[in-house]
């Protein structure tokens, strides 16, 4: 088996992204993550960009690694000046890190129009710099940048860079698909030509980076795989400038799985869906339900075929066993539903209904949601439509009725106040109750009548509250989603009300929830 090596760069190329941003501590914990996890490299950023990488760099070199080399960023020499002499190398020095990672221009585009330097002068600056930096006995990564689009331009400059770079010592020669634009079969061609015009030299080891402009990051670099290149860089979950970087959790994950690459162990592997959630909660980013293999929807079923399929046989309609990366499969309950939606979704919950149970709340929940509810984020409310088909269930409470006033006193602004008329084991509570709005004095005037016989419901909390309008054309006569998330000290759980009275529709969220607590 081959093995290809890692190299992630999440912490420089991912932090260019819209809305991602660390602070050093944040940059600090992630590299012992992905150091845990097994990553071979860790680009930390680059040290003459700003005070912030600099502090990373000083305190990162204090952390002990058990797998990945960390390497500091930065460009060649400027134009017309010696190595010595160019601040941002002695940056790059100061970081202290046993890798550095150089990008150089590969197209003669960029040498004269970006640079404004001549194509000798560029060739000069790359061999200055690498070579200076193998003298203080560094690992050199040689970002050779824009060169598949340098290369269908001037395919001879493009491969007399990475000439430059090899003679004077770089260990690696990185080739990057800057802008994104090439197709798969064009990396293919020039990564297999490339490999074959140098790869005969001792020594030379080829890497591939690549942006997902065109949707195809992770298939041009498991192309470039395919072809010659040993090592990928990427960022974890794609995160990167403009659309983004090739996608780290995606190419471990291909690598390993369709390619039987030895990147990561199997037990790493299983890893993949909790790094890919840590990192975006430290880059305070919800996590992709959709993400391939770690996305909470990447292994989850909701038609009624699919399931009665995945039954009988699971990999009917899944590619590789959830569990490998740490995901795990997940069967929805909607009007799509089938029976074994039912069934598998009570067999989850603990119960053992029998087919005509099944059957009946099948048809409730296809006719409540043609009313406008949605049951496939609320489970909390599907298991008790479950629970209360069974004989030994009863309900913990009876809703007799309830009003709602909302006013706008002088000197105390706005007013909500609730009234509520429950039944509790034969006994009626009649409870009032103000609140800083309708759902909130609800809440309120209910648990005021239930805390004395249900004291657990004194830890429930309501975490959020969301309302969908369901058919805009009908302005405020419009009928109304509600979702309301609750947790408690041990769980969390999400339950679903829908009506055209917007109080009406967060009654029946609010008392399903405070119904789920008491199971």
């Amino acid at each position: 088996m081959s093995m290809t090596y890692l190299y992630d760069t999440t912490l420089r190329d991912g932090t260019q992204g819209e809305g991602v941003n660390f602070s050093v501590d944040d940059k600090l914990r992630i590299v012992q993550r992905l150091d845990d996890f097994g990553m071979h490299y860790i680009e930390g950023g680059w040290p003459g960009s700003n005070p912030k990488d600099a502090e990373f760099f000083q305190r990162a070199a204090g952390l002990h690694m058990k797998h990945a080399r960390i390497s500091a960023f930065g460009s060649t020499r400027r134009a017309n000046s010696r190595v010595e002499d160019d601040a941002q190398i002695r940056m790059l020095l100061d970081a202290r890190t046993p890798v550095v990672t150089m990008v150089a221009k590969t197209s003669r585009l960029h040498v004269t129009h970006v640079l404004e330097t001549d194509l000798e002068e560029n060739l000069d600056m790359i061999a200055d710099s690498v070579a200076y930096f193998k003298k203080k006995g560094r690992e050199i990564m040689h970002d050779a940048e824009h060169f598949f689009d340098g290369y269908k331009l001037d395919r001879e400059y493009a491969l007399a860079t990475l000439r430059a770079a090899h003679d004077a010592g770089a260990d690696w020669l990185v080739l990057c698909d800057t802008n994104g634009g090439t197709m798969p079969w064009e990396v293919a061609e020039i990564v297999r030509a490339t490999v074959a015009e140098l790869g005969t030299d001792a020594g030379m080891r080829f890497g591939i980076h690549t942006h997902n402009d065109s949707g195809l990051a992770v298939a041009n670099a498991l192309e470039a795989i395919r072809t010659g290149c040993t090592q990928i860089q990427a960022t974890i979950n794609g995160y990167g400038e403009r659309v983004g970087n090739c996608n780290m959790i995606e190419s471990i994950a291909n690598l390993r799985l369709k390619l039987s690459d030895d990147c990561v162990n199997d037990q790493q592997l299983r890893g993949l869906s909790d790094l890919s959630h840590y990192v975006a909660e430290m880059a305070n980013l919800a996590p992709n339900i959709r993400a391939p293999y770690v996305g909470q929807a990447a292994f989850a079923h909701k038609g009624g075929i699919h399931v009665a399929a995945i039954l009988k046989l699971e990999e009917s309609y899944q590619h590789i066993d959830p569990a490998r990366v740490g995901n795990q499969k997940r069967v929805l309950v909607s009007e799509l539903s089938g029976r074994g939606n039912i069934a598998w979704k009570a067999r989850e919950f603990g119960l053992d209904p029998d087919k005509d149970e099944v059957k009946h709340v099948l048809a409730q929940i296809k006719e409540m949601e043609n009313q406008g509810f949605f049951f496939e984020g609320a489970d909390a409310s599907v298991e008790l439509m479950l629970r209360r088909t069974q004989p030994s269930y009863t309900l913990p409470f009876e809703l007799l009725d309830f009003m709602v006033l909302v006013e706008n006193r002088q000197g105390r602004g706005l007013l909500a106040e609730a009234n509520v008329k429950v039944k509790v084991h034969g006994e009626i509570s009649h409870t009032a109750a103000e609140g800083d709005g309708p759902v909130n004095a609800l809440d309120r005037a209910l648990r005021k009548a239930l805390l004395p016989h249900y004291p657990q419901l004194a830890a429930v909390r309501l975490t959020d509250y969301k309302v969908r309008i369901l058919d805009g054309n009908h302005a405020t006569a419009a009928a109304t989603r509600v979702t309301i998330d609750s947790r408690d000290d041990h769980r969390t759980w999400t339950t679903v009300g829908a009506s055209t009275n917007i109080v009406d529709a967060s009654w029946r969220a609010l008392a399903d929830s405070l119904e789920y607590a008491m199971l």
